[in-house]
C-alpha cells in the first residue's frame, strides 16, 4: 500500500443512500414520517406506562426500557441522516462519528439483551404465573435492565478502543448513511484484521447467548400454551406471542445478515437496506407490536384520555 496516500483523518464525508437529488426528497419525507412515528410512539409508551399505575409490572417495566432504546438508537442515526438528504456538505467529524458509532451501538447491543430478558419474563409469566411475582421483583428487573446497558457499554466501547488505533486512512469518504464499522475499516491503510474478528465475534457471541434465551423461553411458553384447556386462551397467547416472535426474529436475522458472516466486496447496497430496516423502520415497528396491540396498554390510554376528558369538563 502506498504510504503517501495515507492521511490522518478530522472528519468523514457519508455518501448517504442515494446520490439523486429526486430521490433524497422522496427518502427525506418518507424517513421524516417514519422517524416522526418513531418519536411519538415510544415517547408516548414510556409516558403511558409512567402514568398509569395498572402498568406498572415487570413486563412493561422492560417494554419501558425498550421504547427508550428504540427511541435512542432510531435518535442517534436519523437526524444525520435527514440533515445530510438535505445539505450538499455531508462532513461530520472524527469525534463526531465516533461518538455516533458509540451510541449506535451501544443502544443496538442494549435491545439486543433486553429481548432476550422480555423472553425469559413472558417464560415466568404464562409458564409460572403463581411464583412470577415473587420471582421477578423490582430488585431483580433492575438488575437485569442494568445488566443489558453494563454489557452494551462494554460491547460498545472494545469497538470503539480499536477503532481509534487507526492511525490513518485512504479516504474519508465513508459508503454509507452513518458511522458503521464496516465500511470505516474499509478505509484504513493499517491492518484492521484485529478489528475485524471483534466486530464478527462479540455481535456472534452475543446472538447465540441472547438466541438460545429467547428459543427455550418460547419453547417452554409452547409448550404451557398447548396445555392450556380453554381454546380463547391459547388463541391470544399463540397470537401475542406470535407477534412478538416476528419481531425479534426481523431485529436479529438482520443482525446475523449483517454482523455475523463473511464480508462480500459487492453487498454495499444490501448491507445499506437491510441497515435503514433496523435502524429506521423496526424502532417504529416495535411499539405496535408490543404495545398498541395489547389490551392492558389500550385501556390505560382510554382511560388517561377519559381522566384528561373529565379534568377539562365544562366549568374547568
Amino acid at each position: 500500500m502506498v504510504e503517501e496516500n495515507c492521511t490522518v483523518v478530522t472528519e468523514f464525508v457519508l455518501l448517504g443512500l442515494s446520490d439523486v437529488p429526486e430521490l433524497r426528497l422522496f427518502l427525506f419525507l418518507v424517513f421524516l414520517v417514519i422517524y416522526g412515528v418513531t418519536v411519538l410512539a415510544n415517547l408516548g409508551i414510556m409516558a403511558l406506562i409512567q402514568v398509569s399505575s395498572q402498568l406498572h409490572t415487570p413486563m412493561y417495566f422492560f417494554l419501558s426500557h425498550l421504547s427508550f432504546v428504540d427511541f435512542c438508537y432510531s435518535t442517534a442515526i436519523v437526524p444525520k441522516m435527514l440533515a445530510n438528504m438535505l445539505n450538499k456538505d455531508k462532513a461530520i467529524s472524527f469525534l463526531g462519528c465516533m461518538v455516533q458509532f458509540y451510541l449506535f451501538c451501544t443502544w443496538v447491543v442494549t435491545e439486543v439483551f433486553l429481548l432476550a430478558v422480555m423472553s425469559y419474563d413472558r417464560f415466568l409469566a404464562i409458564s409460572g404465573p403463581l411464583l412470577y411475582t415473587v420471582i421477578m421483583s423490582p430488585k431483580l428487573c433492575m438488575e437485569l435492565v442494568s445488566v443489558c446497558y453494563l454489557c452494551a457499554c462494554v460491547c460498545a466501547l472494545i469497538h470503539l478502543c480499536l477503532t481509534l488505533k487507526i492511525p490513518s486512512y485512504k479516504s474519508n469518504v465513508v459508503n454509507h448513511f452513518f458511522c458503521d464499522l464496516p465500511p470505516i475499516f474499509s478505509l484504513a491503510c493499517s491492518d484492521v484484521s484485529m478489528n475485524e474478528l471483534m466486530a464478527f465475534i462479540v455481535p456472534t457471541v452475543n446472538e447465540i447467548l441472547t438466541i438460545m434465551v429467547i428459543l427455550s423461553s418460547y419453547w417452554f411458553i409452547l409448550i404451557t400454551i398447548l396445555r392450556m384447556r380453554s381454546a380463547e386462551g391459547r388463541r391470544k397467547a399463540f397470537s401475542t406471542c406470535a407477534s412478538h416472535l416476528a419481531a425479534v426474529a426481523v431485529f436479529h436475522g438482520t443482525i446475523l445478515f449483517l454482523y455475523c458472516r463473511p464480508r462480500l466486496g459487492n453487498s454495499r447496497k444490501a448491507d445499506k437496506v437491510a441497515t435503514v430496516f433496523y435502524t429506521v423502520v423496526i424502532p417504529m415497528l416495535n411499539p405496535l407490536i408490543y404495545s398498541l396491540r395489547n389490551r392492558d396498554v389500550k385501556e390505560a390510554l382510554k382511560k388517561v384520555a377519559r381522566s384528561k376528558l373529565l379534568s377539562k369538563g365544562p366549568f374547568s
